[in-house]
């Protein structure tokens, strides 16, 4: 017979397995301030990766969340750092 132990169990490991969501953040700057907001952006846990880039966009940032209230926390975050200008989020569909 199945335990609530049992069931409780399993919804954690369950739980467990779930996928992170996978978002990039493009990002806009001010001019000459790329190097600065990339080393704000890295003190974020929920950044993987973060680069300066060359063309319409001054920084692409790779994030993992748990949820999308966490992406909409981090997302609020790296907008607040001094010299952004605008942003732009992309949620990766795999």
């Amino acid at each position: 017979m199945l335990t609530f132990k049992d069931l409780s169990n399993n919804v954690e490991r369950v739980e467990s397995m779930e996928e992170k969501i996978v978002a990039y953040v493009i990002m806009i700057v001010e001019v000459g301030k790329e190097y600065e907001v990339l080393e704000e952006v890295k003190k974020f846990s929920e950044v993987t990766e973060a680069r300066v880039v060359y063309g319409e966009f001054d920084l692409v940032v790779r994030l993992e969340v748990n949820s999308i209230k966490d992406l909409e926390r981090v997302v609020m975050g790296l907008r607040r750092i001094k010299g952004v200008l605008r942003t732009a989020t992309l949620i990766s569909a795999t």
